[in-house]
This record gives C-alpha cells, structure tokens and sequence, in this order.
C-alpha cells in the first residue's frame, strides 16, 4: 500500500490542494494526517472540513499543537501564532471544534507510529531537531517507523540495535529504503509552511510492501496563499515567510 503523508499543513488551501492533487497522481491508496491543520494560515474552516471528509473516507488524522490550542485559552503562543489561533477560533464552528477536540494525538498499527511531535511525550509538542530528540522518542517506542511533523523541516533518523544514531537530510523525490534492522524517524517537512528554504510544500509517500519512504514537493500557488492571510488581516509575516520556506 503506498500511504500519503502530510504534516503542519496549517490552513493553507492552495499548498494542501496541490499537495493532495499530486499525492492522488501518484497512487496513494491511504491519507495520514499528522496533525496542525490550522494556525498561521486563512482557510482554517476549510481545512478542519477537508480532514474531516478524509477521516470519514478512512484517513488517520493526529491532533497537533495549533488544533488542542483551539480549545485551550490558557495556551500561550509566540505573538504571530497567538493572533492566528486567536482569529482562527472565531472562524470554526462547534461541529468543527469537537472534531479537533476529539483527535487523538498517536495511533500505532502494523508497527508504524503517527504523532505530530514525537513518541515519548506526544502531547508536550516537543521538537525534534537533533539525534538526541531522536533518540529519546525512539526509545520510547516499539515501532519500526515513527512519523510525526511539528518541525516543519524535513530530516531522516534511524537507530540500530547497538544504539548507533545516523541522521541525514532526504534528497526529495528519491526513495529510501528503511531497512528492518533499525527503528526509524521520519520527519515530514510542512503542507503550510516550509521552513527549509524551500517554498515549495511538503509531503511524503511511504509504501508499506517496499518499506521505502519518499520525500516530496509540491510546488503551488505562494502568492495566493500569502494574499488571503494579509486580506484576513493575520500577521504580516506569515504572509511574507510563506515565500522565502522560514
């Protein structure tokens, strides 16, 4: 089965379109969805709406950071991301709020593990961003592979039997094959808001039979997406990092 992947795609319509569009081309047979559908972008309605219909045609969703906060007022954010939830919850209505409420934040079958931050405390959103991050959530875990997002950088981390870490930084569009011997973390790069340099959204393709992950890119509309946050009257800044991926 080749599953489809997609992490902190943060109510940005155009970048999960395209993403969805290409993703569909490709083959992909299941949707996993790692959580942060909304934040920083306008069309958190929109979002919450399309994970909803593909939880019901049998996609995994994950709750993460930016959806709990919806309905958390006591959660505080740096000031962009706390305006953004701020104006998104006035934009979700109940039936769409119970929906993120009620997520879960990890769901484990066939030896793969989906969170949105990582697998030894994946409801304290912590980030993953060296191999002792890496260690510790693998460590805390049976699975052969964990995927999870909230860093919005894409990277690949593997540890053997004998506690050997390796990490690397996955060319996209070429697979790579996880080889049994060792658990995995992979680290999906963002639908909504790439921070890597790149612009272009994120997403990964893993097929089940082969093991084999594939990083991949989706270009889309950025400018268009960067419009309807300053027509919404969000952040200026998350309208002006969506075109330089920071």
């Amino acid at each position: 089965m080749l599953i489809a992947l997609f992490a902190d795609i943060h109510a940005n319509q155009p970048a999960f379109s395209a993403c969805l569009a290409k993703a569909r081309e490709q083959g992909a047979q299941r949707f996993v969805l790692l959580g942060d559908y909304v934040g920083y972008g306008a069309d958190p309605d929109w979002a919450v709406t399309t994970v909803t219909d593909l939880v019901a045609q049998g996609a995994v969703a994950i709750l993460g950071n930016h959806d709990s906060a919806v309905g958390n007022p006591r959660v505080q954010m740096n000031a962009e991301a706390q305006a953004a939830i701020e104006w998104t919850r006035g934009k979700l209505g109940p039936a769409q709020r119970q929906f993120l409420a009620q997520l879960p934040v990890r769901v484990e079958e066939d030896r793969l593990l989906f969170v949105h931050s990582e697998a030894s405390k994946p409801d304290s959103w912590i980030y993953v961003t060296d191999t002792s991050d890496a260690s510790r959530s693998m460590m805390a875990t049976s699975a052969h592979v964990t995927f999870c997002g909230h860093v919005h950088k894409p990277a690949l981390y593997s540890l053997s039997v004998t506690g050997k870490m390796t990490t690397f930084v996955p060319t996209s569009h070429i697979p790579v094959h996880l080889l049994p011997g060792r658990q995995w973390l992979v680290v999906l790069g963002a639908v909504g808001q790439p921070r890597d340099g790149n612009p272009a959204a994120a997403y990964a393709l893993f097929d089940t039979e082969k093991r084999e992950i594939t990083y991949c890119r989706a270009a889309y509309d950025v400018e268009e997406a960067a419009r309807r946050i300053r027509k919404n009257g969000l952040p200026i800044w998350l309208a002006e990092r969506l075109l330089v991926g920071k």
